[in-house]
């Protein structure tokens, strides 16, 4: 059995939800989720808990169990907190840039590249070699960092490139004469 499954989701003050046969609605001070409930799971409100139950006779939302509460948490976190990623630039002539809603990228190719983020996904550049992604849904939010990071991804030799704040880049060691 899913432990996660079992744990139930308090609902923070401001944060309000609506519960329907397919879909769970959930507002709060920066914006509104709406996410879809599985066959073979059931959504109780009671107050400000939320709790997930699994249908009887239906073996099929065992396996989506788990998914369905961490989907709707995340959820609860997003219209309350917000997700937020930090992207750090390393290189020499390696920077970026807010041009009006676009990211404006240098990254040591022939041309400069431009980002425009998704509707829901906001991007600040604090300084030259970093770049803040944030937004409610975790999975946009983490998507939009994914892109930007894969124009250029960090290199083992010399760690140039797009890497996430704390990530751990593994070096090597290069030619030995």
């Amino acid at each position: 059995m899913s432990r996660i499954g079992k744990a139930v989701i308090e609902i923070p003050e401001g944060v309000k939800a609506n519960v329907s046969d397919s879909r769970i609605v959930i507002s709060g001070p920066k914006g509104e989720l709406d996410t879809p409930i599985f066959i073979g799971t059931k959504v109780k409100l009671e107050e400000n808990l939320i709790s997930i139950y699994l249908e009887k006779g239906k073996e099929v939302g065992l396996s989506k169990w788990g998914l369905q509460r961490s989907l709707i948490y995340n959820s609860v976190i997003g219209v309350s907190e917000g997700y937020s990623k930090r992207l750090e630039i390393n290189g020499v002539g390696y920077r970026a840039q807010m041009k009006g809603k676009n990211l404006h990228l240098s990254l040591g190719f022939s041309h400069d590249i431009n980002y425009e983020p998704p509707e829901d996904i906001k991007i600040e550049t604090p300084s030259q070699t970093e770049i803040l992604v944030s937004g409610i849904d975790k999975q946009k939010v983490g998507q939009a960092a994914a892109e930007i990071r894969a124009f250029r991804p960090p290199e083992p030799y010399k760690g140039k490139g797009v890497k996430y704040e704390n990530e751990y880049i593994f070096r090597k060691e290069g030619k030995k004469k």
